[in-house]
């Protein structure tokens, strides 16, 4: 029997790896399960992704789009005039407070780094993609720094439970902005804040 040709199954895979880690967690996955949730052979998990790791890889690549499409879409940034810090701000609480659920899942993929190696690669690419963003307009250090604050603030919200306070953000982040203002836009490289080597 000829095999049917369906071109958006790898896809369908993906998609079905971040629902069911979205409902039981990464230890929740399997290629059983994912295959069950697409409703597709269990073969044919295996013959898109030889090993679970490649499929985290996968659904975290994909996950990772969440924060820098938001940041990404945003207008204001473009515009020279624009309040940075208030504007990255009122962005992280929008993309917090819009889909919880689908935040807490970007970060346990993006945490699963801790213990997965072959995702840090993964991982690196969500702070550079975001730091890559942002260095139009300020320098690439400031735009590490102001990476690292945002990630810390949003990973301290989920697991605190604590709300979101944008005023507490738009403050941190306007002091790294002036901080970086008041040396002229640039850190001395041995005392510069380094970029985190996830891949060892």
């Amino acid at each position: 029997m000829a095999r049917r040709y369906d071109p958006e199954r790898r896809q369908r895979i993906i998609d079905a790896a971040i629902r069911v880690a979205g409902r039981t967690g990464i230890a929740g996955l399997s290629h059983r399960t994912v295959a069950a949730e697409a409703d597709v052979p269990l073969g044919s998990t295996t013959y898109h992704f030889a090993s679970l790791d490649e499929l985290l890889v996968a659904a975290l690549r994909q996950a990772n789009e969440g924060f820098a499409a938001v940041v990404r879409e945003s207008g204001a940034l473009a515009d020279p005039e624009c309040d940075i810090a208030d504007e990255l701000a009122r962005i992280t609480g929008r993309w917090l407070a819009a889909d919880p659920a689908g935040v807490e899942l970007e970060y346990e993929l993006y945490l699963a780094a801790l213990r997965r190696p072959a995702l840090r690669p993964v991982a690196a690419e969500w702070c550079d993609g975001i730091t890559e963003i942002l260095a139009d307009r300020v320098d690439p250090v400031t735009a590490r720094a102001l990476v690292a604050l945002l990630d810390g603030i949003c990973l301290q919200v989920l697991l605190t439970g604590r709300r979101y306070d944008a005023g507490y953000t738009r403050e941190m982040l306007g002091r790294i902005l002036a901080g970086a203002s008041a040396a002229g836009g640039r850190a001395a490289p041995e005392h510069g804040a380094l970029p985190v080597d996830w891949t060892g």
